[in-house]
């Protein structure tokens, strides 16, 4: 009798650390659902393309007419607007944020006066760290590389990496897929601008 009391309490407890640990590991999967958006949506690719047309607009508005400036500043544009869409939640999309700060507030530099007699070939530098990574194994640096080309994850450990650039990816994918449709939208207006404008034959 008494076992089959303390067999049932064990049971009870067993199924209630159970739902506990269920319970944790949705709201887990719930909170990094929250951090990502989902960017294969229809509606998130409107909302990007909507930001994006207002953002090129005022680049288009811009008094600046060479056409190196121009394709990077819509660049910029583009990749401001998807870091706005991501609303902050993940590093990639602060990290574009916050470098665009840096950007608007630097100083500019003061070029120096070059003398004539000091036109030295100058030395290559080879830095402790680019050494260091000749010796990493392959997925080490290649994970390295992938920190350096994710924005904001530089120095980040390889889970934050792989999250931020599986993120990243899908974002970049759905901004090729609004600047692809944009693009289509514009020749399909100019030809069809373009064809009522020619006189007739």
């Amino acid at each position: 009798m008494a076992s089959s009391v303390l067999s049932n309490s064990d049971r009870m407890r067993e199924s209630s650390r159970k739902q506990k640990k269920k319970k944790n590991h949705g709201n887990r999967d719930r909170h990094q659902n929250q951090n990502h958006i989902n960017w294969k949506s229809q509606a998130q690719k409107e909302i990007y393309s909507s930001k994006l047309v207002r953002a090129l607009n005022q680049v288009r508005l811009s008094p600046s007419n060479e056409a190196p400036r121009r394709g990077r500043a819509v660049r910029e544009a583009a990749d401001r607007i998807l870091a706005v869409a991501a609303k902050g939640r993940t590093r990639w999309s602060r990290a574009i944020l916050t470098n665009r700060l840096k950007l608007k507030f630097r100083k500019p530099k003061k070029q120096r006066a070059s003398t004539a007699g000091n036109n030295r070939p100058k030395k290559p530098r080879v830095s402790v760290l680019r050494l260091k990574g000749k010796t990493l194994p392959a997925v080490q640096r290649k994970v390295r590389v992938l920190g350096r080309l994710v924005p904001g994850c530089r120095k980040e450990p390889w889970p934050v990496i792989l999250e931020e650039a599986t993120d990243y990816i899908a974002a970049l994918e759905m901004q090729v897929r609004a600047m692809t449709a944009l693009a289509e939208l514009l020749s399909a207006s100019t030809s069809v601008a373009g064809s009522s404008s020619a006189p007739p034959s």
